[in-house]
């Protein structure tokens, strides 16, 4: 697509966008998104987590969906709005923790056995790309999983879906196998399971 960003988009970007309409996307009305969370849920492959890390967590919808499988679940995104939001979604959840900040620079501490990006990673420049794939190789726990969800329209942002997910996948190689996963005309989910090769 023409006029592609090439760099990282901006804290800005995203708090503008929460300025002007606190559901952007409509996570809580669109019938994409909740058929795309019901799918998500059930390409799992486990029914529980010890603990759970969710990067790009918005307004926290479906934080609130993975929370009673995870006996610990970090809920990380880039827009202060959106947090506010999400603490008060999952406010019966006293497991769930929330972080402010852009990945690949900020990432929390621990280890993790499930690492979920919902649509952000398109936001990243290949190169910050590379880097997050990086972070995940030092904090998922052997056998954990990662969950990868695109939309694959058409955007401005510096990777398409596929190009997102695939950069993802082909970095995480040295590390990850792919599970089947599942591909509408709408978007991509990608799973894959740590497996370190020798």
């Amino acid at each position: 697509m023409s006029g592609r960003r090439t760099e990282t988009l901006p804290e800005r970007y995203f708090a503008e966008i929460y300025a002007s309409d606190p559901d952007p996307w409509r996570f809580t009305s669109s019938a994409y998104e909740a058929e795309k969370y019901d799918a998500t849920l059930r390409a799992l492959p486990r029914a529980r987590y010890a603990n759970a890390l969710e990067v790009g967590c918005s307004i926290g919808v479906f934080t609130r969906a993975l929370a009673p499988r995870c006996g610990a679940l970090t809920a990380l995104d880039i827009a202060e709005a959106a947090l506010d939001a999400a603490r008060v979604r999952c406010a019966k959840y006293p497991h769930v923790g929330f972080l402010r900040g852009a990945v690949p620079e900020v990432w929390p501490e621990g280890r993790f056995d499930l690492i979920v990006f919902g649509e952000m990673l398109y936001f990243l420049s290949p190169a910050d790309l590379a880097r997050l794939v990086a972070r995940v190789e030092a904090s998922l726990e052997p056998g954990g999983e990662c969950v990868l969800v695109h939309w694959l329209g058409e955007t401005d942002y510096p990777l398409s879906g596929d190009a997102a997910a695939e950069g993802f996948i082909a970095g995480a190689a040295r590390f990850c196998r792919v599970l089947p996963g599942l591909r509408t005309e709408a978007y991509r989910l990608d799973v894959l399971r740590r497996a370190d090769r020798p």
